[in-house]
């Protein structure tokens, strides 16, 4: 049974709510009315702190909830979470976000980057800072210093379980679940010429509302196979990006396994694991002002934002 965890506002008071059948319930509510002795744990807590202890018990405690509220729903016994009263936001706070680049075939053609063979490489992995997420509807606000900025939609995994020096056979073990990310790119900034280290990624990739994320969490459990899931991107209602994730070059545990050789993962991380052709920079049209950006991923959903440039001053 297909359920998600979600952030909303009411009144600038961020809540949690479980999603079910793209209707979001307050989990609160739901547990004080409804829950267990063991579900009562985590009343009160948002999104966040569930997932960073999701390898404690709450991954167990999200679905059996879910499977109440199922039965709920069917009887008539409670309520959804009025359209008009509510916001959705970013699903949850990342500790780190870690991007995966060039992690498929077509999309590093059209970007005109020559890889190595895959035997003689290793991913190619960034990072974006963490203010830079914002939630569905929310605006991407591109400023006034980049002139080709572009959109990458992608699966974005959720670590629920840290640890370094993870195996790729243990790496599953390791994730709580997975969102959609839209990795906003200002492509003209994430090369310079004043300095001899050519790539710059945090200025390319760090702006403020450049990580648009969500619009929910969905259980590892629930994605059959996360390395045959099809994801894409249109702008302004037409197709952009239409792929699948089993053209990555790295898989996603063969990501988390690179990794974690490196720094120890903390649950809450966040890996996107790169994205398919059809990017902007391979056509050379970039966004604009007032465009309408829809990154979906099946199996999780659509996060829409739209664009607007920043004036200067």
């Amino acid at each position: 049974m297909w359920h998600a965890l979600a952030t909303y506002e009411v009144d600038g008071v961020d809540k949690t709510a479980l999603v079910l059948g793209n209707q979001l319930f307050d989990l609160a509510s739901l547990i004080g009315d409804h829950g267990t002795e063991e579900q009562r744990s985590i009343a009160g807590k948002n999104t966040t702190e569930i997932i960073k202890a999701w390898d404690d018990g709450n991954s167990a405690i999200i679905s059996s909830l879910a499977t109440k509220l199922s039965q709920l729903v069917s009887s008539g016994s409670v309520s959804a979470v009025g359209e008009g009263t509510k916001c959705i936001k970013a699903p949850y706070e990342p500790t780190q976000i870690f991007g995966t680049a060039s992690n498929f075939v077509e999309h590093a053609a059209e970007m005109k980057t020559a890889l190595a063979a895959k035997a003689d490489s290793q991913p190619y992995v960034f990072l974006k800072a963490t203010t830079s997420v914002i939630g569905p509807g929310e605006a991407v606000i591109i400023p006034y210093d980049a002139e080709k900025p572009d959109w990458e939609a992608e699966l974005a995994v959720v670590i629920g379980k840290g640890g370094r020096r993870i195996s790729v056979n243990d790496a599953p073990n390791h994730i709580a679940g997975y969102t959609i990310a839209n990795d906003i790119s200002a492509r003209d900034l994430n090369r310079r010429d004043d300095f001899p280290f050519k790539h710059d990624w945090f200025r390319g990739k760090s702006w403020d509302s450049f990580c648009p994320l969500g619009p929910w969490f969905v259980p590892a459990s629930l994605i059959e196979d996360p390395h045959n899931v099809r994801l894409g991107l249109t702008l302004n209602g037409e197709t952009k990006q239409d792929g699948n994730t089993n053209e990555m070059i790295f898989d996603i545990y063969e990501q988390i396994a690179y990794l974690s050789r490196i720094v120890t993962l903390q649950p809450g991380d966040l890996i996107m694991t790169g994205t398919p052709a059809g990017v902007g920079m391979g056509s050379g049209k970039f966004l604009k002002d007032g465009d309408q950006m829809v990154a979906w991923v099946d199996g999780i959903g659509e996060l829409e934002n739209p664009v607007l440039f920043e004036e200067k001053e």
